[in-house]
């Protein structure tokens, strides 16, 4: 994927209004980037949803287990979990009607993409942003978030 394609599907996805954040969790040890990701989208005016099938709430906001729970679906989903666990998310986005998913990257060791649900998304008709953080774009991006954006693009690491 060309930079130019991963900028227009960056802001496509962040120019949607209700946004689910699969895999946020209360033991910031090894899921902080979820509850990072859910906190920047909600600040910058996103209807945020969690989900998590083993919390009640995060953050205050009620935790749904899965994205056919949500009350009125959602228009994304960001998935911040183990790639072993993303395709069943794959599936049940697909199931709950979501048509745009971003499986988040922050580095090859932390990343949520599962080959095969890539595939699963784009044989179902489901807009799949593969890697990358959303972090890196939209309105408000840190210092940091730039630097590892231009390290990817610098390096070819925010290619398909």
């Amino acid at each position: 994927m060309k930079a130019a394609t991963l900028e227009a599907k960056a802001r496509d996805f962040l120019a949607q209004k209700r946004i689910a954040v699969a895999g946020v969790s209360l033991d910031t040890r090894g899921h902080a980037a979820a509850g990072a990701i859910y906190r920047k989208l909600k600040a910058a005016g996103h209807e945020v949803i969690p989900v998590n099938p083993n919390l009640s709430n995060f953050d205050g906001d009620r935790c749904y287990p899965d994205m056919q729970s949500i009350p009125g679906g959602v228009d994304t989903a960001i998935i911040v979990t183990r790639p072993e666990t993303t395709e069943a998310i794959v599936r049940d986005c697909a199931q709950a009607g979501v048509r745009r998913v971003w499986m988040h990257q922050s580095s090859p060791k932390t990343s949520s993409v599962s080959p095969a649900a890539v595939d699963y998304c784009r044989q179902s008709g489901i807009d799949v942003i593969p890697g990358a953080c959303p972090m890196m774009f939209g309105d408000g991006v840190d210092l940091g978030h730039r630097c590892m954006r231009w390290m990817l693009q610098m390096s070819g690491g925010l290619q398909d």
